[in-house]
């Protein structure tokens, strides 16, 4: 227990003062607001390619358009930017060349590996409770007013949202640790964006994990509970990957 906590207590002092999560975090949050602020006002302005494009959320306004809109922005665009958090708190020691330095440690290398899965999950967290302030707030700036029942689900979905892409991310880390880099963890977020809007496409999404999330939160009757299940398997499976991976860590390969 003692070397665990020394592990999740290193991890977090790395996170905490990384340039890496803050900018990321930021441009993330930056990104959303933006967009979703840009797609509010144009479809108020009636442009009818963007009317194209948006489907039934033309009908929405007030709070079910912004959140709308932006639970199919945050479905595509949370992947590689947490996939890049993850790819850097797992991958950065073969980037920097320190991964020499935690053979010599008396914590074992899976437990520096928990500690680093346990920090992203508080990063990833951290990070949904902040979109939706931010979110929360953008509506009370345009002048919405308080929102109502619905308008809190559909918040609440937001958040689950983005934990739950967090989750599904966890091959990224895998990536990143047989990869031995960043660029493998990156190359995998990108990859897994790609098939879900493949499978998404295909109408059999629901049954992917990876895009279940997304298909959830834009519109919770087109998924199941067997599909929902689903989800956790990726994060179990992926997870213990990556720490036997750490466990078998050699330095010539």
């Amino acid at each position: 227990m003692s070397t665990l906590r020394a592990a999740l207590t290193t991890e977090a002092r790395k996170a905490v003062t990384s340039r890496v999560l803050r900018w990321t975090t930021g441009l993330l949050l930056a990104s959303i607001v933006a967009l979703t602020s840009g797609i509010l006002a144009a479809k108020e302005l009636g442009d009818p390619q963007l009317t194209a494009k948006l489907g039934p959320i033309v009908a929405l306004d007030g709070w079910p358009a912004l959140l709308a809109i932006a639970a199919q922005i945050t479905a595509a665009g949370v992947m590689p930017a947490l996939g890049i958090g993850l790819s850097w708190i797992v991958g950065r020691e073969f980037a920097d060349g320190t991964i020499t330095g935690l053979f010599a440690l008396p914590v074992p290398r899976w437990a520096i590996a928990l500690g680093k899965l346990v920090v992203y999950l508080v990063w990833t967290v951290v990070v949904a409770i902040t979109l939706c302030a931010v979110l929360l707030a953008l509506g009370l700036l345009l002048g919405l007013g308080g929102p109502g029942p619905s308008d809190w689900q559909a918040l609440t979905r937001e958040l689950s949202l983005t934990i739950l892409v967090g989750l599904v991310a966890m091959p990224i880390a895998w990536a990143a640790t047989l990869g031995r880099g960043l660029l493998p963890g990156i190359a995998t977020a990108i990859g897994l964006l790609v098939i879900s809007q493949v499978m998404a496409f295909t109408g059999s999404g629901a049954w992917f994990p990876v895009v279940t999330p997304a298909l959830w939160a834009i519109d919770p009757d087109a998924v199941t509970l067997p599909q929902l299940a689903l989800i956790p398997s990726v994060p179990l499976v992926f997870g213990a990957l990556t720490l036997l991976a750490w466990h078998r860590l050699q330095l010539d390969r």
